[in-house]
């Protein structure tokens, strides 16, 4: 199997400092193979590829020995590669028909990741064993940086990547040939659904709280960006408040994950078999039909659904549970959600009239009542058993 694992880096200030050059020189190479392939194509009509750049990448190093000099060989190619897919993936969308977003620059605020293919071309991964107090990873130009490494790196290590996520820095490996760690069998089957009231519900009568963690820091957030907004553009206290808000989404972003870790450990722990929604979740959260001119009904309630859904998190949920089950050696099966919380799991007659309220279900049919979520996560499970039994028929 196939992991990546994030751990924090602890620089010295040179080596933040360097740090922080490398990103930028890598965002300005980003930039400039963007501007040469618009160019090249508007004015003389040729489609340059990531081949010819690559060829060009010892020209510029010798030219630009005190800047692009200082980097990695493979780390700059990494950074073409990049811009190749995005072309690759504009011309995907345009041969699908939908929007296509053109490439776009990118400024100091939207490039935060630098890449090296290979450990051991321009980066090496635990570049100090005799000190084996510490983990250290060599970066070209940079050094030995110090990494808070709080878990063991198992399987062979492919990838380096470097990523900045507010005032902090962090270390992304991507690594090959990971042990898979199954777990004792339980025998027992569940079925998930997922809510804004609470985030996990499942067919056994269990409920995983939603934390809520934005709406937690919704004041905080709000008087920041409300000092964000009185702050003069370009001005050192405006960089100051900047800062404060990213942290704040940070902190927010690092609960929720944690939040999901838990509640799918304790469902990998627990069953073979994981039934849940195939969620169509950016379906789900588009902003609420109408415009200014004319706008549409029960704008804000969708508005406000949607805040709701993205604070949950179910698709760091669904994520975070996919990969774990994996590597336990859990089967994970994802259902059609249709009708799953207006069906009545005991006759299974099917009614909007059923969903009495958020949390009480009713069926007009025979009259049973049940917790509507508990209710849709039977159905849930139900429809997993079939597709499963269907399967192994076939």
């Amino acid at each position: 199997m196939r992991r990546s694992y994030k751990f924090l880096l602890r620089p010295t200030c040179r080596q933040e400092i360097a740090l922080a050059a490398c990103l930028e020189d890598h965002r300005q190479l980003y930039n400039a193979a963007l501007e040469h392939r618009r160019t090249a194509y508007r004015k003389a009509g040729v489609s340059v590829r990531y081949g010819e750049q690559s060829a060009d990448l010892k020209h510029i190093r010798a030219h630009d020995a005190d800047g692009q000099g200082r980097w990695s060989f493979s780390s700059q190619q990494a950074t073409l590669r990049r811009l190749d897919k995005a072309f690759a993936a504009f011309f995907a969308r345009v041969k699908a028909g939908r929007a296509p977003g053109f490439p776009r620059f990118k400024g100091r605020g939207w490039f935060d990741t630098v890449t090296w293919a290979k450990d051991g071309d321009g980066c090496r991964w635990d570049s100090q064993p005799e000190r084996p107090s510490a983990t250290f990873v060599r970066l070209q130009g940079i050094g030995h940086v110090r990494v808070h490494q709080h878990r063991t790196v198992k399987g062979r290590v492919k990838t380096i990547a470097v990523r900045r996520e507010g005032a902090r820095w962090y270390l992304i490996l991507c690594c090959d040939d990971v042990p898979a760690e199954p777990l004792a069998a339980t025998g027992v089957a569940v079925g998930v659904d997922v809510g804004v009231a609470w985030l996990v519900t499942t067919s056994d009568g269990e409920h995983v709280a939603n934390a809520r963690h934005l709406e937690a820091s919704a004041s905080c957030l709000a008087d920041a960006q409300r000092a964000l907004a009185r702050k003069k553009r370009g001005s050192r206290r405006r960089r100051r408040v900047v800062a404060q808000v990213a942290a704040l989404h940070a902190k927010v972003r690092r609960q929720r994950l944690d939040g999901a870790h838990k509640a799918a450990l304790a469902l990998v722990r627990g069953y073979d078999m994981i039934v849940h929604e195939d969620l169509r979740i950016s379906n789900m959260t588009r902003s609420a039909s109408g415009t200014l001119k004319s706008p549409g009904r029960n704008v804000a309630a969708k508005s406000g659904l949607n805040r709701s859904i993205l604070d949950a998190g179910w698709g760091v949920f669904l994520t975070v549970l996919a990969y774990k089950a994996e590597s336990a050696g859990r089967k994970l099966i994802a259902v059609n959600p249709a009708n799953t919380s207006r069906t009545c799991a005991r006759c299974g007659h099917i009614a909007a009239e059923n969903r009495v309220s958020q949390a009480v279900f009713t069926c007009t049919a025979c009259g049973h009542a049940a917790h509507a979520d508990v209710n849709a996560a039977v159905n849930i499970l139900r429809a997993g058993l079939a597709l499963r039994d269907a399967a192994g028929a076939a």
